[in-house]
């Protein structure tokens, strides 16, 4: 059986070309390059504003491949498309409607390949109605094994009730795998924070997409003997350093240290 690796050099070429189609109109700048880690265990958590945008980005600039959970409809074409025509009609009303008509033959292909190779690339399949438990010990079994695995945090889209749209709150599934690799295995995981801003526009509308990558973060530096609040106490910690990396990024004073065109 082919691992992950292999996997990935075998339909790369077709990746890179999704990657493309999924950001067209888009230009990514990246800032924060030299704080990612690119070998060994490590988790990367961030805010979830982009829906497949926010993959797509962070496949164009991650150093090493990468796993990261995913709603399980992504796995089935018919759900699948379903997904696709409704988040093109959130955002663009009947004109969403239009384009995913009028792209019929690309929408095709590209459903048919995700569907279909989805789950041989490392994806972990989260069913969000549902128990998230085996999921999060699959996320802790592949970064026991040196893995770096994406954790976000939202919903995928801007939601203007809440407080804070551009950051939703975070979970504490990073924070108890960072615990339990720390407290049972010894292991002290890098937790890699980064910020995105501009995959929240629709596909085609020209935009710069900005990434802060914040230097790593150990569950060790927040820990007690109680484990809830361990685990409390790194989550929050997390979630105010994504929102600090944020805030930098809208702030036009920020220089900027890599493009990727």
């Amino acid at each position: 059986m082919s691992t992950f690796e292999e996997e990935l050099i075998k339909i790369g070429p077709v990746l890179r070309r999704l990657r493309k189609i999924s950001l067209l109109g888009k230009k990514i700048i990246l800032e924060g390059e030299e704080n990612l880690i690119k070998k060994g265990p490590n988790l990367i958590v961030g805010n979830h504003i982009g829906s497949y945008k926010d993959i797509a980005v962070l496949f164009e600039t991650m150093p090493r491949p990468i796993f990261f959970t995913a709603n399980r409809m992504i796995f089935h074409k018919k759900e699948l498309n379903f997904l696709i025509k409704k988040h093109l009609r959130r955002h663009l009303k009947d004109l969403g409607v239009f384009f995913y008509r009028l792209f019929t033959p690309l929408r095709m292909y590209f459903v048919e390949f995700i569907s279909t190779n989805i789950s041989g690339v490392g994806t972990i399949p989260v069913d969000l109605e549902g128990s998230k438990r085996q999921a999060m010990i699959k996320c802790q079994e592949y970064v026991e094994n040196g893995k770096a695995v994406v954790l976000l945090h939202g919903t995928g889209r801007i939601i203007k009730s809440n407080p804070n749209p551009y950051v939703s709150e975070f979970r504490k599934g990073a924070s108890i795998i960072s615990y339990n690799l720390f407290k049972e295995k010894g292991l002290s995981v890098p937790v890699t924070p980064l910020a995105m801003f501009g995959t929240h526009l629709p596909f085609l509308i020209p935009m710069k997409i900005k990434v802060s990558v914040g230097k790593p973060m150990f569950i060790k530096d927040y820990m007690n003997d109680n484990f809830d609040e361990s685990v409390i106490r790194f989550r929050n910690a997390m979630e105010k350093r994504v929102r600090k990396l944020l805030y930098g990024l809208v702030n036009p004073s920020v220089s900027i240290s890599q493009n990727y065109s």
